[in-house]
């Protein structure tokens, strides 16, 4: 079963849809005659896998409860007691949480029966379809299944029996998620909470309380070196090449001259030291493989060359991926050596399995993996749902949160890229052809930055090497991007309000299309006009061709270096930063304070601000001041200042998220005050008092020569 945490999407829930049949409608006086079960994996119906059992109440079926389902004397007649099938059921459900039409009557009847047979009951977590539905669609003129059926168009098999009430009210169930999305309940946790409070406020059935979301021991403590370091951070070795046409002697002799465990195989009529190659035009030579050649053919192999027995293309990560990716890559593809790479793709150094071999990482570093791997938007929601688990587990371990949002960010561009490679599927699939011209998607903003949390929603865009406006490619791309967007939104990053997406016309285009806007933003004179504009300049590639997202990024930095009017104009775009802080402490609205809003954005807005002032190119904020700083631009105690509160607001955020999603409350960036220690909150005060003057140094700043 996959991980069931509290944010797993609805979309990719695992878990067992439950029906009864009873002897009367009191389910603490009534007797189950029939159970009927079938399972949800990752979202979708299994209705080969499924529980039916009649059950022997060992008492008089009423004759009105017979005219119901239809089950008498005769019919349970040798079937087993309760207290004989509840061991099968129960390893049925396995502790997955149970789906039901009016589910708590399914609890309650099954409560009963346990406690009668002196069986321990242990509640699950449960949903209800007939609740979930009411959100959706409260005008209905019923909610029973075969009106939620008929509202739904599906069709309903046997009514009345516990089985085929089961499938149905699983297909509704699997229909009614997208419409869940679109009223903001995503996750099992949220819909949990609808449930909750609908069944709590009627109070039916006296059923036992739903199970609490369960510790998630799995991922509570991980070694978090892995989340701490990036994989240059580790390389044993520069990219160390071979010629495509040497003989294995010779690259035998390096092997053991250089004290490596492997080569990379420069490509086919290159020198080696023609570089830098790209990953995957190159391929390596480990000593497994010189055995396996040595092995097969004998003396002969010695004077094979290493092309012909070397693995293509070569296996890679990026140079600036944490570690945990490189170990779950590694662990994915069962091999013991990867490639490092720019963002352009090309070859930087190399590591081995020997370099992690003292890191342990556990469970969690399949995240990665599974998202690069998953299939379609259920596998993608599942691999998605671990993402806050991590998150929590490296908190727990006390690791910085602004390194715990790189995380987060690394994994959003995987999701994104995943969903760019699911989208080309789906248009081939439907009969288009493939990219026209070579293309990359980027990630903005947070993402871009190295700074997403886990209220998070789309900031995309694309760039292709040529093609007008509206013309043929842009046209593809059209598609490609609402792809994306769809994507993205079913599994859990909801639609950009700005409408920063790749599907609408003003975030794609052609490199030279591109090239001309960021001219022209610097030519505007009306703030008003660039409004999302600044995010541009976090641009991120995640998937495509990494050398035309870089040239872009570099060349916008170019383009707004030494433009103060323009810098001006993003500056009054950006508002005033107003502190939530006053005499008293901490200002509130319903006892918690908006840090986004009221902290976080200024810090990030004036740290791009004046890293395009200073022509410091780097992206997160954090590196953006430390550059700003080692120019020896002035305000340094400002600079420090505002680091500091950077990552104070941060951890106050994302704590706060973590504690809401758990509870099933849609996470945002407002924070409980109460919530935080009084050390924390005097902290975050003494933070947000360092903010008050950030535009006016700023302003300073920019002006300064």
């Amino acid at each position: 079963m996959a991980d069931r945490t509290s944010a797993t999407p609805l979309l990719a829930l695992d878990a067992v849809v439950l029906d009864s049949e009873t002897t009367g409608l009191d389910p603490s006086r009534a007797w189950i005659v029939e159970l009927g079960a079938v399972r949800l994996v990752a979202g979708r119906v299994e209705a080969g896998e499924r529980f039916h059992a009649l059950i022997d109440p060992g008492e008089p079926i009423p004759e009105q409860s017979t005219k119901v389902h239809g089950i008498d004397a005769a019919r349970v007649k040798g079937a087993p007691n309760f207290a004989a099938a509840w061991p099968a059921l129960e390893a049925f459900l396995g502790g997955a949480p149970v789906i039901g039409h009016t589910v708590d009557f399914d609890m309650a009847a099954l409560a009963a029966e346990t406690k009668r047979a002196g069986l321990a009951f242990h509640a699950p977590r449960t949903l209800d379809v007939r609740v979930l539905a009411e959100l959706v669609k409260p005008n209905l003129p019923g909610f029973s299944i075969e009106q939620l059926a008929a509202w739904l168009g599906l069709e309903v098999e046997g009514r009345h029996s516990a089985l085929g009430d089961a499938l149905t009210t699983a297909r509704i169930f699997a229909s009614l998620v997208p419409h869940l999305r679109e009223r903001g309940v995503r996750t099992l946790a949220e819909a949990e909470a609808v449930c909750r409070r609908k069944t709590e406020a009627a109070g039916i059935y006296g059923a036992p309380a739903a199970a609490q979301a369960p510790p998630e021991r799995a991922l509570a403590r991980i070694d978090s070196y892995p989340y701490r370091h990036r994989v240059a951070d580790v390389m044993s070795q520069p990219p160390l090449y071979v010629a495509h046409d040497a003989t294995l002697v010779q690259a035998m002799d390096m092997l053991m001259e250089r004290r490596v465990s492997s080569l990379l195989v420069a490509p086919k009529g290159r020198k080696p030291d023609s570089g830098p190659f790209r990953a995957d035009e190159s391929g390596i030579l480990t000593e497994r493989d010189v055995l396996r050649a040595v092995t097969k053919t004998g003396q002969a192999a010695f004077d094979q060359p290493v092309g012909s027995l070397a693995s293509y293309p070569l296996a890679a990560v990026p140079a600036d991926a944490f570690v945990y990716r490189a170990i779950g890559r590694m662990s994915r593809l069962k091999i013991r050596h990867l490639g490092a790479v720019d963002e352009a793709g090309f070859v930087t150094g190399a590591l081995s399995a020997r370099d992690l071999l003292r890191l342990r990482a556990g469970e969690a570093v399949s995240l990665g993996d599974e998202i690069d791997e998953a299939k379609d938007v259920h596998e993608l929601g599942r691999a998605w749902s671990k993402l806050s688990a991590v998150a929590r587990g490296l908190l727990a371990e006390e690791v910085d949160a602004r390194t715990i949002a790189a995380v987060i960010s690394r994994e959003l561009g995987a999701l994104t890229r995943r969903a760019a490679q699911i989208g080309e599927e789906r248009m081939r699939a439907a009969g288009e052809a493939g990219p026209p011209v070579p293309y990359a998607v980027l990630v903005l903003g947070s993402a871009g930055r190295g700074e997403s949390l886990l209220a998070m929603d789309q900031d995309n865009a694309i760039v292709f090497a040529e093609g007008e406006p509206d013309g043929p490619a842009d046209k593809w791309f059209a598609k490609l991007g609402t792809h994306i967007a769809d994507i993205l939104h079913e599994v859990g990053v909801p639609y950009c309000k700005g409408g920063v997406m790749a599907k609408n016309a003003a975030w794609r285009g052609s490199a030279r299309v591109w090239r001309e806007r960021v001219t022209e933003w610097v030519a505007r004179s009306d703030p008003q006009d660039l409004l999302f504009v600044d995010i541009f300049f976090d641009l991120r590639a995640v998937h495509g061709d990494g050398a035309l997202a870089d040239d872009l990024w570099r060349d916008a930095l170019e383009l707004a270096r030494g433009q103060p009017a323009f810098l001006k104009l993003l500056a009054e775009a950006k508002g005033e930063s107003v502190p939530p802080v006053g005499f008293f402490g901490i200002r509130t609205e319903n006892g918690r304070v908006d840090l986004k809003h009221g902290g976080l954005f200024g810090i990030v807005a004036s740290a791009r601000l004046l890293a395009l002032r200073y022509h410091v190119a780097e992206r997160a904020t954090r590196a953006r001041l430390e550059g700003v700083k080692a120019q020896g631009a002035g305000a340094e105690r400002d600079l420090d200042a505002w680091i500091e509160a950077h990552g104070v607001i941060v951890n106050a955020i994302l704590g706060q998220q973590l504690v809401d999603i758990a509870a099933g409350r849609p996470p945002s960036n407002t924070v409980e005050v109460r919530r935080l220690t009084r050390g924390e909150q005097e902290k975050l005060k003494e933070s947000l008092k360092n903010l008050k003057h950030i535009d006016d140094t700023v302003r300073d700043l920019l002006t300064g020569n």
